[in-house]
């Protein structure tokens, strides 16, 4: 069986398209969004799978869903919304929604010049050195930063930070493995 990222992929690719061609990429992104954070948990898919719900039905459903979580474009109300659920759920790959939602934000990234960033540190950073590191990371990468931060007591020390594919290790944690590891070794 192929893996989920690489079914995703091309749907990624045509909605990308799709919402980069009317001007929607922000109620595009939005929406799946929604949908990666419905079908996370893996139930929805579940109840989508049943052999004794119609196409019909599941979409009345998926649209239901989006509906109440303020979905945007896959609510219903959207004809390329709808069409885009009815072909997942033809092809039955509801399921992999998630990763669709993330290379399609992996495309707007990259049309917006942007990456987004997650400084992990043992303490809460302070504002001064978010500008700091979000300046820094800016001239490093040529691209607009968009900053999250997570705390991760276990670092001890330090930071750790992700950008895209990019890992900066400055963990007081990883410094301890490797000198740990040079005296093993």
């Amino acid at each position: 069986m192929a893996d989920n990222n690489t079914i995703a992929r091309p749907y990624a690719q045509a909605v990308f398209e799709t919402a980069s061609d009317s001007g929607e990429l922000s109620a595009w992104s939005e929406a799946l969004a929604v949908g990666a954070a419905l079908l996370e948990s893996g139930e929805v898919a579940a109840y989508l799978a049943n052999p004794s719900l119609s196409d019909a039905q599941r979409l009345d459903f998926l649209t239901g869903l989006f509906a109440k979580a303020d979905g945007g474009v896959l609510s219903g109300n959207h004809a390329k919304g709808s069409n885009f659920l009815k072909l997942l759920l033809e092809n039955g790959r509801v399921a992999v929604l998630p990763e669709i939602a993330g290379h399609f934000e992996a495309l707007k990234a990259q049309i917006e010049n942007t990456v987004d960033v997650t400084v992990t540190s043992a303490t809460p950073v302070s504002e001064d050195k978010l500008v700091q590191i979000t300046r820094a990371l800016e001239t490093r990468l040529g691209r607009d930063v968009r900053i999250a931060t997570e705390v991760d007591p276990t670092l001890i020390g330090g930071a750790v930070i992700k950008a895209g594919d990019v890992v900066i290790d400055g963990s007081m944690r990883a410094r301890l493995d490797g000198l740990a590891n040079a005296l093993i070794n």
